[in-house]
């Protein structure tokens, strides 16, 4: 199954621009694609804001951010380098948080055991903040919590 914004349900609603709530590290998200591209900022209190934002709004704003020159993201403030374990650390609380919000939930269950795909991403890290195999990768992990009743 092909995860994308126009693809219908459920692979809409597991896209990144899809609005989902959820907290994460007490700060309000509003969307996935909204914290992703809030990591592309120095700024803590820009990132609170990029945060509110949903799909292509917030993808849009972080569009000329220019990260992938240092390969460095932020968190607060604080670099992360893209290629680090403590990104990928934060990739798994970010969707750990986001699987706590319902609508999340149930449309990843309305999946099945599909092998989910994601055909508009990329797959070097160097020139994404999220993979296709990052992304799908922690969606399908999600699902097989879900499904053992460990989340």
């Amino acid at each position: 199954m092909d995860i994308g914004a126009g693809k219908g349900y459920p692979s809409a609603a597991l896209s990144n621009f899809a609005p989902h709530e959820f907290e994460f590290r007490g700060v309000k998200c509003a969307s996935m694609e909204g914290l992703l591209q809030s990591f592309k900022f120095k700024s803590p209190e820009m990132q609170v804001e990029i945060c509110k934002m949903v799909g292509i709004k917030a993808k849009q704003r972080g569009k000329d951010k220019k990260w992938y020159r240092q390969q460095t993201l932020y968190w607060q403030g604080i670099p992360i380098k893209r290629d680090s374990q403590e990104y990928q650390d934060m990739l798994d609380e970010a969707y750990n948080a986001m699987a706590q919000n319902g609508g999340f939930r149930s449309a990843l269950l309305a999946t099945n055991k599909a092998v989910l795909t994601h055909s508009l991403g990329k797959s070097k890290i160097n020139e994404t903040v999220l993979t296709q195999s990052e992304f799908c990768g922690r969606l399908m992990r999600l699902r097989e919590k879900m499904i053992k009743g460990e989340i």
